[in-house]
């Protein structure tokens, strides 16, 4: 989930991102509603909302759960619910910068929580700025390498305002400035391009090289804590782990 610092790799490796379906769809509903409370229920002219039910479509997110999402967000019936958006820094152990966004209809508790889980796993929560200097905001668009070869995805990118294409694994990630996502997203879409998703995400400026193994450990279990907290949406970091010592890590 952080951009370059290998924090997407790991939880892959992990098997992490196959979490409970109900948790994935409970952070899904809470983006779609703040996206609807925001810019308003209609997707076509609100592309925070449109890529929220992108996102909701590819996790195979019921439609009736969406429309209820939407619902909460625009206030209709009564349905409505609010969140407020929050961000957290802190660091891990071996001083590991970490972002947390979080959307929470409590802020005290989530402030409560979010400093436990800090304190449990050996890092600390940090003051606001401490940590966000190190991080960019950046915008990420997944392709599928299966649909189009790389030159061709690299000159619509590029045409369309993209920064940075990227290979991983299966998929081409394509990296736009924070306020040029949903433009380069739609002009791909509109060249015809298929894409898995398009999301905000913090990339580090420099990464933190980690090459002890209890380092290690402690720093992915401080950020699987953070990442299955209920009011949590997002988790970064500037964790760098060797790949050796990647796979000798336990799933």
């Amino acid at each position: 989930m952080a951009g370059h610092s290998k924090w997407s790799k790991v939880k892959r490796f992990k098997g992490a991102i196959d979490a409970k379906r109900g948790k994935i769809f409970s952070k899904l509903s809470k983006e779609i509603t703040i996206a609807a409370k925001t810019g308003g229920g209609d997707p076509s002219g609100n592309p925070r909302l449109r890529s929220a039910i992108q996102a909701a479509r590819a996790q195979s997110m019921p439609g009736d759960n969406v429309e209820r999402a939407i619902k909460r967000g625009t206030g209709e019936g009564s349905e409505t619910q609010h969140f407020d958006e929050i961000v957290y820094e802190g660091y891990a152990p071996g001083g590991v910068a970490v972002i947390v966004e979080a959307a929470t209809d409590n802020k005290n508790r989530t402030a409560a929580e979010i400093r436990s889980i800090f304190s449990k796993n050996h890092g600390n929560l940090a003051s606001t700025g401490s940590v966000s200097y190190m991080f960019h905001k950046k915008g990420q668009i997944s392709v599928p390498r299966s649909s189009i070869n790389e030159d061709q995805i690299l000159g619509l990118a590029l045409e369309a305002g993209a920064e940075e294409l990227t290979t991983d694994q299966d998929q081409y990630v394509i990296t736009t400035s924070h306020d040029q996502l949903y433009a380069v997203a739609d002009a791909l879409k509109n060249a015809g391009v298929t894409t898995d998703g398009q999301k905000f995400t913090f990339i580090p400026d420099t990464t933190v090289p980690v090459a002890d193994e209890s380092v290690a450990q402690q720093v992915l279990r401080l950020c699987d804590a953070l990442d299955e907290d209920d009011d949590v949406q997002n988790v970064y970091s500037n964790l760098d782990i060797p790949d050796e010592l990647l796979a000798k890590l336990p799933a």
